[in-house]
């Protein structure tokens, strides 16, 4: 994906904005990212994440690095968004090919270390799903389970602790959020009723194309664990 953005000159930075001056930045997520310089008469800069998530960045030869630092430091929450939606869809499109491998007879299981990395994944980053959606919902919660289950996402319990699969981190970030939501919703309602819905679209208008998407690839995630 390309993002075309500064022609010529950047506006002056005041001491709020300002940018990180070393030839070492970094990328929101840590890493750096590499410049190709045109030789032709290119007179814009513009940004390419690869579906690696490497970051590079063509510009016209003579565009001083400064500018570029600003460029990218710009544009990090851009980067960050870019690099979910290309790893969702290359979530979608391995248990698609999990599904065709089935049909054949085939199936492409996790290993015991892959499912480990899974734990771990989830650990890291459920939680702060969890941190970001319960004040939108207006509840608190107790302790954070990660689990590997046979069928279900996600639970609350009456105490208001939380549990949901590791294999949701093989789902895009919106389906994890449209379960945090659910979950976090039962502290509220601890049934399926009307009003029950009603919160969870109030706080995640999208959650029934998350939740389709769930019904659609749920299946293949859990022959992924051996849980078909």
């Amino acid at each position: 994906m390309i993002l075309t953005d500064i022609h010529g000159k950047s506006p002056a930075l005041s001491c709020r904005d300002a940018i990180p001056t070393s030839n070492s930045f970094k990328t929101s997520n840590g890493d750096g990212y590499r410049v190709i310089r045109s030789r032709k008469r290119r007179k814009t800069i513009s940004l390419e994440v690869k579906d690696d998530g490497q970051v590079v960045v063509h510009a016209p030869e003579r565009m001083p690095d400064d500018l570029i630092r600003q460029f990218v430091y710009e544009k990090r929450d851009w980067i960050a968004k870019t690099r979910i939606k290309i790893a969702d869809r290359q979530k979608t499109e391995e248990l698609e090919k999990t599904q065709e491998r089935k049909s054949d007879g085939e199936a492409a299981y996790l290993t015991p270390e892959e499912l480990q990395q899974l734990y771990r994944e989830a650990a890291r980053v459920i939680p702060g799903r969890v941190a970001y959606y319960a004040p939108k919902v207006g509840v608190t919660y107790g302790r954070i389970t990660i689990r590997c289950q046979k069928s279900r996402w996600g639970s609350c319990s009456a105490k208001g602790n939380l549990n949901f699969n590791c294999l949701l981190m093989l789902a895009p970030m919106n389906v994890i959020d449209s379960v945090v939501v659910h979950e976090l919703c039962h502290r509220k309602e601890m049934n399926h009723s009307k009003r029950f819905w009603q919160e969870v679209r109030r706080v995640y208008p999208d959650y029934d194309a998350a939740h389709g998407w769930l019904k659609e690839h749920g299946e293949s995630l859990l022959i992924r664990a051996k849980l078909r």
